[in-house]
């Protein structure tokens, strides 16, 4: 166990990262409200995934560079430099500020699930101690960079919950034809439409496609271990995948019908662990949340270092910055009082909408033969790139008309 911990690949970090709080919380709540009817959607999101996912790791192996640094450097005319900078900046911001926000209120959950709320009331706004506490952990531990064994251990943890509810969901005697046709068979509504943008944004979350890049030029030198990054990449997500649904099952389940917070999301583990659920609920939540309120600022903070072309390390002062700016803003947003569920979906919406300025620019590279020389992208590749990207832009363009439509 030792020795498979220690050589774990890039895949399998990128697959316990998005069985997070967005996870558990998104997938029950479309279980719950949607029965098996969306489960068809994170079918599309582990397609996408390992699509996008793939591309960066082979743009990471054969380019031994991380992905806002390519982009920085193949755009060359200064002005569209600048722009595109920007917009990655401000996609990779605006969704790590999200995602931040709803990794703490994750953890959140899970601590108010077996405790009492804490805060303090200041005239018009009221402090949400939790929040800040969690966010002085994440900030020690980034501070310290004392974190990995750590993440280690919270990613065991956010594991042993994955398959609590692979187990769970063969308990509860699901309808397997039930399961079958909203795998394969696409149906939503209007209302459904956010719930599906969730799913997708909590399954393929722009900033691990950064991270990913980054992972596999540190672990990976030569285009010849290629084969293994695709094998390791493939088995990674679709386990992921399965556990998502898992907990889509476990959501559609008769006892369940409303979810707001950590006791409600338990009652889907009830099946297996009995009066237990809650502990095991609050305790994998706080994993999670944990584990990604670390690693997504850290994320956020190589992004910008690749955007401005830094040649500093971890510990200057540009870099701090950057990480704990990200930190600050999730701390303070999952402060405001607001539901912790509403925040997790929130940021899982935002991811989604997100995605398409990532993917896109993805796509780009992975195309530059400066770049990838003969590993750049196939025919079919390049054709299941576009029918990505386009769907994720129908998405988003619906989510946005939906929401005009509401006013």
């Amino acid at each position: 166990m030792k020795s498979w911990l220690k050589n774990i690949g890039p895949g399998f970090l990128i697959s316990a990262a998005f069985i997070g709080p967005g996870t558990v919380t998104v997938c029950t709540v479309a279980g719950v409200n949607f029965g098996y009817g969306l489960l068809w959607a994170l079918l599309l999101s582990i397609i996408a995934c390992i699509s996008l996912q793939e591309m960066a790791a082979r743009l990471g192996i054969i380019s031994q560079k991380g992905l806002s640094e390519s982009i920085r450097e193949q755009i060359h005319h200064p002005a569209l430099r600048i722009m595109a900078i920007m917009l990655i900046l401000s996609a990779i911001v605006i969704g790590n500020a999200a995602y931040e926000a709803g990794n703490i209120s994750g953890a959140v959950l899970g601590i108010t699930a077996i405790t009492k709320p804490l805060s303090i009331d200041f005239p018009g706004f009221s402090l949400n101690v939790w929040s800040v506490i969690i966010g002085g952990i994440a900030f020690l531990l980034l501070s310290i960079n004392s974190y990995k064994l750590l993440e280690r251990v919270f990613i065991t943890l956010v594991m042993l919950m994955s398959i609590s509810f692979l187990i769970t969901a063969i308990i509860t005697k699901p309808d397997f034809l039930g399961i079958l046709k909203g795998i394969f068979i696409p149906a939503t509504t209007s209302s459904g439409i956010f719930t599906v943008i969730g799913l997708v944004g909590t399954t393929v979350v722009p900033y691990n496609l950064f991270l990913h890049a980054a992972l596999v030029s540190e672990k990976w030198k030569y285009a010849s271990e290629l084969t293994f990054a695709r094998k390791e990449l493939v088995a990674a997500i679709v386990l992921g995948g399965v556990v998502s649904m898992s907990i889509v099952i476990c959501g559609a389940a008769p006892h369940l019908t409303n979810v707001s917070t950590g006791a409600d999301l338990a009652l889907g583990l009830k099946p297996l662990y009995g009066q237990f659920a809650t502990w095991f609920m609050a305790l994998g939540l706080f994993s999670a949340g944990i584990t990604s309120a670390v690693t997504a600022p850290l994320a956020a903070a190589y992004v910008v270092k690749g955007c401005f072309g830094w040649t500093c390390g971890l510990k200057s002062a540009k870099f701090r910055t950057v990480w704990a700016s990200i930190l600050f803003i999730g701390v303070f947003v999952s402060t405001l009082k607001l539901k912790p569920v509403d925040i997790i979906k929130f940021a899982q919406i935002a991811n989604g909408l997100l995605l398409p300025i990532v993917a896109i620019f993805l796509f780009w590279i992975v195309n530059r033969t400066s770049v990838m020389g003969k590993r750049k992208n196939t025919l079919w590749q390049n054709i299941w790139g576009v029918l990505i990207i386009g769907i994720t832009i129908f998405l988003g363009a619906k989510t946005i008309y939906s929401v005009f439509s509401a006013i």
